[in-house]
């Protein structure tokens, strides 16, 4: 019988690989992404003292406001704008961007596109 690891699972061992490759510092900070099916969150964090320094997620009410949906690639793309402007207030230009183990498609690279057009540098 074929044992087969499940996408959690893959997901999770992707993450731990990329997440020992880089992390954020207090010049630059890192970018992370978590997609849920319903539901995108996105952190500019601070690793060296362990802080978020900004956050946003459909499921807050300002940004829930804008959208039809919470989980389709429109919604990761406002996400991924509102990331960034919240970040240039808080002084943030340049990030390291962590997709969280998942895919460069879709929904992460929506956000990861539109924060770009909205001013982050990664």
């Amino acid at each position: 019988m074929i044992n087969k690891e499940s996408r959690s699972e893959v997901r999770a061992k992707k993450h731990l690989k990329i997440r020992n490759r880089f992390s954020g510092t207090a010049e630059r900070p890192r970018l992370a992404v978590f997609r849920s099916n319903n539901h995108m969150y996105a952190q500019v964090i601070d690793d060296s003292e362990g802080k978020t320094l900004v956050a946003a997620s459909t499921t807050e009410k300002a940004v829930k406001s804008e959208l039809k949906k919470t989980n389709d690639v429109d919604a990761a793309a406002y996400v991924g704008k509102v990331i960034a402007e919240r970040a240039i207030a808080a002084g943030v230009k340049t990030v390291v961007f962590d997709r969280g183990g998942f895919i460069y498609q879709g929904k992460i690279k929506a956000l990861a596109d539109a924060a770009r057009e909205a001013g982050l540098e990664f």
